[in-house]
């Protein structure tokens, strides 16, 4: 098993594009590392860059303290999974998974040891002798993760490997790389584009933007105490509402002036902008869909609104309204919480108020982005 460590990685293109920047990491021994950012982040070029199959521009890149950057990938002792399986087509699954053994001339009674029990591990034992034509796609990519498996390699590394699959295979394929995680007790580092893979996956989420780290923390850290904006919004699902509004400082206090209304901070919100000093003045103002409180009539500090859009999740609805003054929120209300009548009553064109406890709030700087309260300095 082993660590990783990258230390001011670059990543130039002929053209003179950067498509990582400085990027700084280390991650630990058994760690469960997810890369998430939108396309065109340098998730991917980053991973490709540990595995070898990208060069380094500037930087080292370190595997169980050993600098790679010059090593070829087969002398790296690193498995990795592609999104595309990369399987031979004219192998069978046995075949598939032992092929990088038999280069190894190991002997064929220990080959077969080892893709028996990566099979047995992985549930494909029936489909040893198929083609992967005969396969669906979720059985492809455990072929192609059990031809990983086999390698008893140091790193485990994961390129973006459940993007192929529909909804349904990708929540079945999460479980059970967790499950694989467990079992093989190794260092996965994994790259997605998929925020709730990330969420469900990682034991420390590396968000990514434009080449830049923008957040390393837990799930719960880049959620509670997102570090920016972009980080805000590009976690949690449906997104983070954002307004610009009005901080004021009032003697030892703080308020916020949404759309109208006048909602204190509260609880270690208000404590921690105390301590940081935080002065009255413009703010971006954000809440998440979830903490948002439906009302069918005025409440105290209520801000009143119009149903536009109302999407039905199962469990849950997401109403997307639009206030008096024009900004557009989304509320997350579960079905549960809901009478028979009130369902009814949520048609486009409804009367509806909002409102949020000051506990809940994420302030942000109009300017840099950060996060008044957890952005670093």
């Amino acid at each position: 098993m082993a660590s990783v460590k990258l230390t001011n990685v670059k990543k130039v293109y002929d053209n003179n594009v950067v498509a990582v920047h400085d990027f700084n990491l280390d991650i630990k021994d058994k760690e469960f590392v997810v890369f998430v950012g939108p396309s065109g982040c340098g998730k991917s070029t980053t991973l490709r860059m540990i595995a070898g199959l990208e060069e380094i521009s500037d930087g080292t890149v370190e595997i169980d303290g050993e600098v790679v950057n010059d090593l070829q990938p087969k002398d790296r002792d690193i498995a990795m999974v592609f999104q595309n399986y990369a399987l031979y087509p004219h192998m069978t699954v046995y075949d598939n998974i032992a092929f990088s053994l038999r280069l190894k001339k190991l002997p064929e009674d220990v080959i077969y040891a080892k893709v028996t029990n990566a099979a047995e591990i992985l549930g494909i034992t029936p489909y040893l002798m198929r083609k992967p034509r005969a396969l669906s796609g979720g059985q492809r990519q455990r072929v192609a993760i059990g031809r990983a498996m086999v390698r008893d390699s140091k790193v485990f590394l994961m390129d973006e490997p459940l993007s192929n699959l529909d909804a349904k295979l990708r929540n079945q394929m999460r479980a059970e790389i967790i499950l694989l995680r467990q079992k093989l007790d190794t260092t996965f580092v994994y790259v997605t584009h998929d925020q709730t893979e990330a969420m469900t996956l990682g034991d420390r989420i590396v968000i990514m933007k434009d080449g830049y780290i923008m957040q390393v923390g837990t799930p719960t850290e880049v959620f509670e105490m997102p570090n920016n904006l972009f980080v805000a919004e590009f976690i949690g699902a449906p997104k983070m509402n954002i307004l610009k509004t009005e901080l004021s400082k009032e003697g030892d206090k703080y308020f916020v002036k949404p759309c109208g209304a006048k909602i204190e901070v509260t609880g270690e919100k208000g404590r921690l902008l105390q301590e940081k000093g935080v002065e009255s003045g413009e703010i971006i103002l954000g809440v998440r869909p979830e903490h948002i409180v439906l009302a069918s009539e005025p409440v105290e500090n209520a801000i009143p609104c119009t149903l536009e859009v109302n999407e039905m999740m199962g469990s849950e609805l997401h109403l997307h309204v639009y206030t008096d003054e024009g900004t557009r929120w989304i509320v997350r209300v579960p079905t549960i919480d809901l009478t028979s009548e009130q369902r009814e009553g949520l048609v486009n064109g409804a009367r509806l108020y909002i409102t949020f406890e000051g506990k809940v709030m994420h302030f942000f700087d109009p300017e840099s982005e950060k996060n008044l309260i957890y952005g670093e300095e």
